[in-house]
């Protein structure tokens, strides 16, 4: 009996079905499937050459780039295990996460490297591969791995239970936790994905958010699983005009961006936007950050044939929620229902109980698709787990119609007075007046109510407002 296929093997499938049909795209290059086939078939071949086993931890440190869809593929061909670096994290943060995986190689952008030289000799390496650039000694060119790997099919077999990557999530406190997410988890998340937001082979994606994000990686696994085209987004700080430019120039269907992306485009000259058709753009997410109204409504102005989505979920347990296109202003705030496929979600208290609706509890999602625990921490892992339910910590609250309304993160919770306080909902207060760009709630140490609340406070350029105007707001 044939278990679920990962990302190598239906990249496989599509290198033989549609041969020529561009798979993925950046800036520099497109990939056809069948030579995006081959090319992670000898950087596969490359890595076990250099004395790498099924189960080893592959690091990997570059900004945005056709390079990444390349890797995650060839390192689920051999049984590999991707561990994706946050590039904006320093040398000491990249060195922890290092050590703790116990990485076995280390694949990285020439750009990048002055962060993870001091880390590498201290670290057992079987391989050192480098993009770009002139060579470093001591270094395997990425490129030449690739062309002067020797052809193999004997490929290890890969169980769908087996780990295909490592992702460290930083949290709020303590340091960096490894996910670890299994082939199983990925190709049932990308299942649910399609179902539930209607894509197909046609779709043409265009990824802005890191690869190295749960954001764009899952995303990135439901159109290769799809046989769909997909375009990275390579500029290594985001320019709204560009967006545009390949928004229109591709002809995209699809693409996840943050409220940030959507501010920032809009305030874009008329005569800018007017440059770039987008009519082809048929759905679009927003995730990461809340969206008012005015944006919403504004996003949709821009984008009349685009439906909005906006989910909720994390690096742990994949989606938890979405909120269709027909529910974005009437349950405005909501980060929507549960996703297709999932269980019910539960919100307790302290004690493991479920809490009534109307009433804030720790949020805890069940899914087929949750990961498997944490790196090397199993009472981080219990933590999380309530049997079949998963939970990062978010405090939430559900209502008479089943909508979930996010509060905050536990750990962020200010306790005033005996009263528990969610930062959250203060800054959406703040954020709604006229002449706030942006707000941030802290708590601060207070000796007669245990804490009190402060607020900082963004006012947007044309605006002003006074701390007196906000307390009577």
């Amino acid at each position: 009996m044939r278990q679920l296929f990962n990302i190598s093997e239906m990249l496989q499938t599509h290198a033989r079905l549609r041969p020529t049909q561009i798979g993925a795209s950046d800036s520099r290059r497109s990939l056809s499937y069948a030579d995006w086939n081959k090319r992670a078939s000898g950087l596969a071949s490359g890595l076990l050459a250099h004395g790498l086993q099924a189960g080893d931890r592959v690091a990997v440190l570059a900004f945005n780039r056709i390079e990444w869809l390349e890797i995650y593929v060839a390192l689920a061909r051999a049984g590999l295990v991707a561990l994706p670096l946050n590039f904006r994290l320093v040398s000491d943060e990249l060195g922890y996460i290092l050590k703790d995986a116990q990485v076995s190689a280390l694949i990285c952008a020439q750009a990048l490297q002055d962060k993870v030289l001091p880390i590498v000799g201290q670290l057992p390496l079987k391989a050192c591969v480098q993009m770009d650039g002139v060579l470093m000694a001591g270094w395997t060119d990425y490129d030449a791995l690739i062309q002067q790997a020797p052809e193999r099919h004997d490929w290890p077999h890969v169980d769908p239970k087996q780990t295909c990557a490592l992702m460290y999530t930083s949290g709020t406190t303590g340091k960096p936790k490894g996910a670890i997410r299994s082939h199983e988890a990925s190709t049932l998340m990308a299942y649910a994905t399609a179902i539930d937001m209607g894509f197909t082979v046609k779709d043409k994606a265009l990824l802005v958010m890191p690869l190295c994000h749960a954001n764009s990686l899952y995303f990135a696994n439901t159109f290769m699983h799809l046989g769909a085209c997909i375009v990275v987004d390579d500029n290594a700080s985001f320019d709204a005009e560009n967006l545009l430019k390949l928004l229109s120039m591709h002809q995209i269907t699809f693409t996840s961006l943050v409220p940030t992306h959507y501010v920032m485009m809009l305030a874009l000259p008329d005569a800018v936007k007017q440059k770039y058709a987008t009519q082809s753009v048929g759905r679009l997410l927003v995730s990461s950050a809340p969206a008012n109204a005015s944006l919403k409504q504004a996003i949709q102005q821009m984008f009349p044939n685009g439906q909005l989505y906006e989910l909720y979920g994390s690096t742990e347990a994949g989606w938890v929620t979405l909120l269709r296109p027909e529910e974005q202003l009437r349950k405005l705030g909501s980060v929507g229902r549960e996703w297709a496929g999932s269980g019910p979600i539960k919100l307790m208290n302290a004690q493991r109980q479920e809490v009534p609706d109307g009433e804030v509890g720790e949020l805890y999602s069940c899914t087929s698709y949750a990961f498997e625990g944490y790196w090397g921490a199993p009472d981080k892992t219990a933590e999380a787990f309530a049997g079949a339910w998963c939970s990062v910590g978010d405090m939430a609250m559900r209502d008479k119609d089943g909508f979930i309304w996010l509060m905050d993160r536990k750990s962020n919770m200010i306790i005033s007075g005996g009263e528990n306080i969610y930062p959250s909902e203060v800054e959406a207060v703040l954020c709604a007046h006229p002449a706030v760009q942006e707000a941030a709630v802290i708590g601060m140490p207070d000796d007669k109510w245990g804490e009190s609340v402060l607020a900082v406070v963004s006012t947007k350029a044309d605006q002003d407002c006074t701390a007196d105007d906000l307390k009577q707001w």
